[in-house]
């Protein structure tokens, strides 16, 4: 019985420890502002399947010329994915379609780019999307830049 009772509290203070760390990530990435939450669907085929597979859940956040996206339920310290803001190209912008409504979250645009040959999906809030583009509009002069 007692080591029952130690053993069930031993488990319940790792599962509250990491519950702890993976809120403190969260912070962590988020104290230096410019973040969003942006869903990424990453290595898109040409005619991308609406099903709603293939979305992972994430946060971006602008660092200088490029956007760091890390996966929200994940310990990793370091970011998933970097766009370069010189190889991103943004060739679509939808509605999500089908079961893509109940992946991502309520009010999301689908935003369907090309970065350095990869083909990806980004799906955000009308805010964060006027926020990317206009992001991407303010490259430096003389940077090549396509908006759709």
């Amino acid at each position: 019985m007692v080591l029952a009772l130690l053993v069930g509290g031993l488990v319940v203070a790792l599962v509250v420890i990491a519950l702890f760390v993976f809120g403190l990530r969260r912070r962590l990435i988020q104290r230096s502002g410019g973040t969003f939450d942006c869903s990424l669907r990453w290595d898109v085929p040409e005619k991308p399947d609406t099903g709603g597979k293939g979305w992972v859940y994430g946060v971006a956040r602008y660092s200088g010329d490029r956007v760091e996206w890390y996966r929200v339920f994940s310990y990793a310290p370091r970011p998933r994915r970097l766009l370069e803001r010189s190889g991103i190209e943004v060739v679509s912008r939808r509605a999500p379609d089908g079961e893509e409504e109940l992946a991502l979250l309520s009010d999301a645009i689908v935003l369907g780019c090309v970065h350095e040959g990869t083909r990806l999906e980004l799906a955000m809030s009308e805010d964060a999307l006027t926020g990317f583009l206009a992001w991407l509009e303010a490259a430096p002069p003389g940077q090549r830049v396509n908006v759709a």
